[in-house]
């Protein structure tokens, strides 16, 4: 390593330690001949001093230093003076005398200061991202997000879950929002698609008999953006076999509850309150209840449980599912679901915090001829589900168990973790409000040799003549 020490590793107890730091510039500040930098790196920030008398040559390079160049310095810790001491840093009893000092890299004067007070417009901040990963409240963002993924998959294991990757590169299932598509160059006219969810993939995990998989991934829809939705996001996905509603909302509970208490210390009471659909629709007109008065809580969950398996698209003059066609109907219903599909409840489920749509999940179909009799009432014939769906429900005939499963926005519990207000803010590389990516100038041209290998003409609309 080229340094022995952090920036944020200093204290009284290392005064007349020999050290070497490596970070940015925070700042500098002349105080008559004295030069006062201080020093960050992603522990915390170090106060450096440098003396005319002890080396002009150090003396005179710590003169160049700006904001953001790059630096190595050595020297000796000692206490600072009697009230110049900054309780607010956790270095902030002790400074280090400048006794050597190598510039690693200058930096160009930064399009807007690495501060968290001032305000910035969010393209400029997404076309300078990596200035902006500087400032430590994005920083901190991030850092949750790690800690919060650390904790699931440590409480998802204790569970006896098994951590899958299912595909990236996958059928196309257009079913709710639009897929991404990607063209395949060595199957000429034909595409993968990107997934909305992994369902098909987890549902086929029960079949094979995993019992309890979960995976944290990357899904695409092409949709609208609004601030809790992009492209691409990232959910906590997970499956278990023979299980019932209360034991998915148990093991969600619990979990929900061991990240609140391990990543921000706070206490949530289990069990969440339930809801029927028709409840909340008549008590909060509206399917996402934010509950914090009533229950007098930063954080206020709550199942809303029974919605209907079906809507009616009145434009389209035909039935949709409400969630996703693999949502198995309430048991009761069945009887119910050509006769009278508006009446079937279904055995799906969404867990709302704060006003927000965290997550849903449901019991899945696990019946062929079941779920081909959900298929042909939104409209799917038997020879069209066979094309879209036929490797589901084929493996539905060799032993499927009961099953049923849950997907978490990490996204959107992020935002709410954090207290920010759009997920752009705890996403690395988000994209802005069209969908683009002011970093690298994504979406973008690509080459005609490349349309032609794939076997793609694009076709664009001229604007129209004024």
């Amino acid at each position: 390593m080229l340094y022995t020490h952090t920036c944020g590793q200093l204290n009284a107890s290392d005064v007349n330690k020999k050290v070497t730091l490596c970070g940015w510039v925070a700042s500098r500040r002349d105080h008559g001949k004295l030069i006062f930098i201080d020093l960050r790196d992603r522990y915390g920030i170090t106060q450096i001093v440098f003396l005319p008398g002890d080396s002009a040559a150090i003396y005179t390079k710590a003169q160049e230093l700006r904001d953001e160049f790059v630096v190595k310095v050595r020297g000796k810790v000692s206490l600072r003076p009697k009230g110049t001491i900054n309780p607010k840093l956790s270095t902030g009893e002790v400074e280090v005398l400048g006794l050597d000092l190598e510039i690693l890299n200058p930096s160009l004067t930064p399009p807007f200061e690495i501060k968290d007070s001032i305000e910035i417009s969010e393209d400029m901040r997404l076309k300078y991202r990596y200035l902006d990963l500087r400032r430590k409240s994005v920083f901190d963002n991030i850092i949750l997000r790690r800690n919060v993924n650390k904790i699931i998959r440590s409480f998802l294991d204790k569970n006896n879950f098994i951590e899958c990757e299912t595909p990236v590169l996958t059928k196309s299932t257009p079913e709710g929002a639009r897929d991404y598509l990607v063209p395949s160059r060595v199957n000429p006219g034909q595409f993968y698609a990107l997934p909305q969810s992994p369902q098909l993939f987890k549902q086929i995990l029960m079949v094979a008999g995993f019992e309890r998989y979960y995976q944290i991934t990357k899904c695409f829809r092409d949709e609208d953006l609004r601030a809790d939705r992009q492209p691409e996001f990232t959910q906590l996905d997970l499956e278990m076999s023979f299980v019932s509603e209360e034991d998915i909302f148990l093991l969600i509970e619990q979990l929900m509850q061991t990240i609140f208490k391990e990543a921000k210390a706070i206490d949530l009471k289990i069990p969440f309150p339930r809801m029927t659909f028709q409840e909340a629709q008549a008590k909060y007109a509206t399917d996402k209840p934010d509950l914090r008065k009533e229950l007098n809580s930063e954080f206020a969950f709550a199942w809303i449980v029974d919605f209907p398996l079906f809507k009616y698209n009145q434009e389209e003059k035909r039935w949709e599912s409400e969630h996703h066609p693999f949502t198995a109907p309430a048991a009761e219903d069945i009887d119910n679901l050509e006769e009278a599909p508006e009446k079937v409840k279904s055995r799906s489920y969404d867990l709302v915090l704060n006003g927000v749509e965290l997550g849903s999940g449901s019991i899945r179909i696990h019946n062929q001829q079941l779920q081909e009799r959900v298929f042909n009432i939104i409209g799917i014939a038997k020879e069209e589900a066979h094309k879209r769906f036929g490797f589901l429900l084929e493996a539905f005939q060799f032993g499927a168990p009961p099953h049923g499963g849950f997907a978490c926005g990490l996204d959107r519990l992020m935002a709410i973790l954090s207290g920010e207000s759009s997920i752009r803010e705890v996403i690395l590389f988000p994209k802005n409000a069209s969908a683009s990516c002011p970093l690298s100038g994504a979406p973008s041209d690509v080459d005609e040799g490349q349309l032609k290998e794939l076997n793609i003409t694009v076709k664009v609309k001229k604007e129209e003549k004024r």
